[in-house]
């Protein structure tokens, strides 16, 4: 009888933690758990958007960003959770996706603004992601997340005071590798289709936004970041299901037309950037070239490098070791490196300085005890530093690993760092992106036939029909804007 009062007891006193913590959905009016308020989801918000721009960059496009602006703000207000105050961005990465974190932040990468081929399906999906933000999926997810104690880390070392430099540790950036559930994709497109075809939209041309994202096969993750598939699990049907719901709001709605826009959506991206911008940074080999901050250098074979506008971080496949390249801040060399170490904590067991490839630089090598996430004893991290002078800005060069292995390792940091040098090379910095470029057809006649006149290659035609959600046998007519792309291949 005691064990049972005990079993009641605690069962009650679940209840009191749980019930409070329930919050009726603002689209289906149900009540559900919840651990977030709404007045914290918007705090939220509004710490994880810093991260994410400091992470992938914006792109700056400023017709199409006050076109999302006027559009979205238009939807929000028609949308189940009017009062809130949406916020829009354009990121600076070739990843084809779009998402939301709580509080009304909604992100399109120029990667997808790049394959949408009118405005009805930028809304369609723009719409898709306000209603993760009104049907709260995010929050709701976190929320599950917490209650399982789930705890992601972004870093392959297991050390609080670098996990600052793995860029995908934050907490926004979290949200972006949890999947959400396939009700919570279905809700998401209805809610996407209900506010679209409420401001005028063709929602049928959303469908046929997805329809070409499966043929693409995107749900492989690029460069470390989520693309939509992998984030957006397909609920099954999607072409088919859309393509109703999309011809039920037009009989409910009964409008005079349905605004697709190709044309001026077209005009638009005309000039934005396709694919990775080496301006920002390229790999040839196993050199890294960075052209608008005149550097570069070497890593090791086999390594792999990921650049953000953040960092640059190289591991081994093994992830036992770790190299990372950022900014350091202060208004000397000696005040740049010491400003890092000591907000590093770090434990400086020896320092030097020297001059490399003609640059001043701060040498140390540290370590810091702490505590193994999985297995909670402490464990000793090495750490090698160097800290460049290129006239005035200053960089960090942190390698790092378990001090057993660290003179495994030591050899590969310091080929790359002692590397690091001053780009002078016109070919290496001339470089420029590939770029969107609309033409308008001359002659009637197939998709390929027109690619064709306008150069592009054999090898890469089936990515511009993609591009431009067509098959190359198509019929394309004189006066019909298509996209092709021009510049660098690099």
């Amino acid at each position: 009888m005691k064990k049972r009062r005990t079993n009641i007891f605690l069962l009650l006193l679940i209840a009191l933690l749980i019930l409070p913590a329930c919050a009726t959905n603002p689209v289906t009016g149900k009540r559900q758990l919840m651990l977030v308020s709404e007045r914290r989801e918007i705090q939220m918000g509004a710490e994880y958007d810093p991260q994410i721009i400091s992470v992938f960059g914006e792109y700056e496009n400023e017709p199409l960003l006050a076109f999302i602006e006027e559009k979205g703000t238009e939807m929000g207000k028609i949308s189940h959770r009017p009062d809130l105050e949406y916020h829009f961005r354009i990121l600076d990465t070739h990843v084809v996706n779009a998402f939301a974190v709580p509080g009304g932040y909604l992100y399109l990468t120029r990667g997808i603004l790049a394959h949408f081929n009118n405005e009805a399906e930028l809304i369609g999906v723009l719409g898709h992601e306000m209603g993760h933000v009104t049907a709260r999926h995010s929050v709701s997810r976190q929320s599950k997340q917490q209650l399982a104690q789930v705890l992601m880390v972004g870093g392959m070392i297991a050390f609080e005071e670098f996990r600052e430099y793995g860029a995908y540790a934050m907490a926004g950036m979290q949200l972006l590798f949890l999947k959400y559930s396939r009700d919570d994709e279905r809700e998401s497109d209805a809610l996407g289709v209900e506010y679209a075809s409420k401001i005028g939209f063709d929602s049928e041309k959303f469908a046929e936004f997805f329809t070409l994202l499966e043929s693409m096969e995107m749900a492989s993750e690029q460069a470390g970041v989520p693309t939509l598939l992998s984030t957006h699990p397909d609920p099954g049907d999607r072409h088919n299901t859309v393509t109703r719901m999309a011809r039920e709001w037009k009989d409910s709605l009964d409008r005079p037309d349905w605004k697709v826009n190709k044309n001026s959506y077209l005009e638009m991206i005309d000039g934005m950037i396709y694919g990775e911008d080496p301006r920002q940074g390229y790999v040839e080999g196993t050199t890294f070239y960075h052209p608008e901050l005149e550097f570069f250098f070497s890593f090791p074979a086999n390594w792999k490098l990921e650049n953000s506008p953040l960092q640059v971080t190289i591991s081994p496949e093994d992830g036992e070791a770790l190299m990372i390249f950022t900014f350091a801040e202060g208004s000397s060399l000696e005040e740049a490196a010491g400003n890092t170490l000591q907000r590093l904590d770090l434990n400086v067991e020896e320092s030097s300085e020297r001059t490399i490839n003609g640059l001043p630089v701060f040498l140390a090598r540290s370590t810091q005890v702490s505590q193994n996430q999985q297995t909670g004893e402490e464990q000793t991290i090495s750490v090698l530093s160097y800290f460049y002078d290129d006239d005035g800005t200053y960089y960090a060069f942190h390698g790092l690993s378990l001090r057993e292995h660290f003179d495994t390792y030591r050899r590969r940091f310091e080929e790359s760092m002692n590397g690091f040098s001053k780009l002078t090379d016109r070919d290496k910095i001339e470089v420029s992106p590939r770029r969107i470029r609309i033409r308008e057809v001359a002659q009637a006649g197939t998709l390929a036939d027109a690619l064709r006149h306008f150069g592009v290659r054999e090898a890469e035609l089936q990515e511009y029909a993609f591009l431009n959600n067509k098959s190359l046998n198509d019929t394309v007519e004189a006066g019909d804007l298509i996209k092709t792309v021009a510049g660098d291949a690099r």
